[in-house]
């Protein structure tokens, strides 16, 4: 079986394996001073592409639960270590419905956790777009200019969702 190999710069090791060791619910297989690995056999990769007006590069990175109790297991490990910043129920993105948990790394990169429960026929809902508070997960620290927003209504207290983008605006591309 293949594995997909992802490769982040960090600016402080302890703090991004205490992120990574929460996100992914187990210790580092490999650590060097300089250099951390996990081998994970779960996730699989969902890896999409979208072009939608916003700068090419890294949007965000996620991890795709099979069930409701997954994505609840990753929901309680970044609530407990108060990493989520976005927490979603039945958003429409990215031609689908998804129940969602967002966090950002100790670099802003910003990783979306999510079940997707259904498909939908549009980018995003057009009432997500058009209503005060809609968002598509956090935005990145790292890159405030390229975070707009598209979906999802239900922004967790203390988040960072502001108002919505505009239709030519991109969203998240993780389906």
């Amino acid at each position: 079986m293949k594995r997909f190999h992802v490769h982040v710069n960090v600016a402080d090791l302890a703090t991004s394996i205490g992120y990574y060791q929460t996100l992914f619910g187990c210790a580092p297989n490999v650590v060097q001073p300089d250099y951390a690995k996990w081998m994970l056999d779960d996730p699989r990769v969902n890896f999409a592409i979208s072009q939608r007006g916003r700068a090419p590069g890294l949007d965000h990175l996620g991890l795709q639960a099979e069930d409701a109790e997954e994505l609840e297991a990753i929901g309680a490990r970044l609530s407990a270590a108060d990493a989520v910043m976005l927490a979603e129920q039945d958003t429409t993105c990215c031609y689908a419905r998804s129940d969602k948990f967002w966090s950002e790394d100790p670099q802003g990169l910003r990783w979306e956790s999510f079940r997707s429960v259904g498909g939908a026929t549009s980018y995003y809902a057009l009432e997500h777009v058009q209503g005060a508070g809609a968002c598509c997960g956090p935005e990145s620290n790292a890159t405030p200019a390229a975070s707009p927003r598209c979906c999802g209504p239900q922004p967790v207290a203390g988040s960072d969702c502001r108002t919505p983008a505009p239709q030519s605006s991109g969203c998240c591309a993780s389906r």
